[in-house]
């Protein structure tokens, strides 16, 4: 009979007495104790940790972000452009979360659902947070938040800040005009699509070979914005098919105001360019 496999014989370390383990490292015992489930339903811890890793990977995509906007303001963009390819992953792993979410019923929602009370998604700072930055900008959107207020003082901050496509914006400017009016615009105000960005872009697209770096930024926000839309209609759908068309537990219009934010653009002219090319 042969000796049990030892992991140790190979050099692999056993003890951790006063040493940095794993669980220590990630912090496990604070995240795996965060589950505090207010009913007996069986389904609640699924709905619990769904919506936990969900903020724990919008927590990366606001670090990714953040610092790609920092970087399309300097000399050289080109490392920003790993970056946001990996938001658009993020937003890969947060649209396959849906689907476990879909293997609850209605039936099985509603067993837990009043434990809610007034709780939503719609109230996530973080998700907000993403928004702002991207440059889907609202003050209205701070009123949730109001009981926080080191919380509105962050989405106030981002707000004061140029978002991702003002950079973006910017950056395009070193090589083709963009209107005054357009760089020099109040950056807490929702943006408007321009005709001169249309044109400038168009040109960026015209001619790939000239303008290289700026054709590529463009893709990676292009791309972005695709797996950002995905996750948005994944979630209407899988809003409509727990919930139907009721009221929010946070009081939105649920299903109706998530297809409300389905037309929302946050990158326009460079959706709209591909008609006229």
């Amino acid at each position: 009979m042969t000796d049990p496999y030892d992991p140790a014989r190979e050099g692999a370390q056993m003890s951790f007495d006063g040493r940095m383990a794993y669980g220590d490292y990630l912090g496990l015992d604070k995240i795996l104790s965060a589950q505090h489930p207010q009913s007996t339903a069986h389904d609640e811890m699924l709905f619990i940790i769904q919506h936990q890793t969900s903020e724990l990977w919008m927590r990366l995509a606001i670090h990714e972000l953040t610092a790609a906007r920092q970087v399309m303001a300097g000399p050289d963009r080109r490392p920003a452009f790993k970056m946001l390819a990996r938001v658009a992953r993020i937003f890969e792993q947060l649209n396959n979360a849906w689907d476990v979410l879909r293997t609850m019923t209605p039936s099985d929602y509603t067993t837990f659902r009043e434990s809610l009370g007034q709780s939503s998604g719609f109230q996530s700072h973080q998700y907000r947070q993403i928004e702002f930055l991207l440059g889907n900008r609202n003050r209205a959107m701070l009123r949730p938040h109001a009981h926080r207020s080191d919380i509105t003082a962050l989405l106030t901050a981002e707000l004061d800040r140029a978002s991702l496509y003002d950079v973006a914006l910017q950056a395009l400017n070193t090589a083709v005009p963009v209107p005054d009016a357009v760089l020099n615009r109040a950056v807490d105000e929702p943006y408007t699509p321009d005709p001169g960005v249309a044109a400038a872009w168009s040109e960026v697209y015209r001619d790939p070979a000239t303008h290289w770096e700026l054709y590529e930024l463009a893709e990676k926000l292009v791309d972005l914005e695709d797996y950002f839309r995905r996750w948005r209609f994944n979630h209407v759908t899988t809003v409509e098919r727990v919930i139907g068309f009721k009221r929010g537990t946070g009081g939105t219009g649920g299903v109706s105001y998530l297809k409300r934010m389905l037309e929302v653009e946050l990158f326009p002219e460079l959706w709209h360019l591909r008609t006229d090319l």
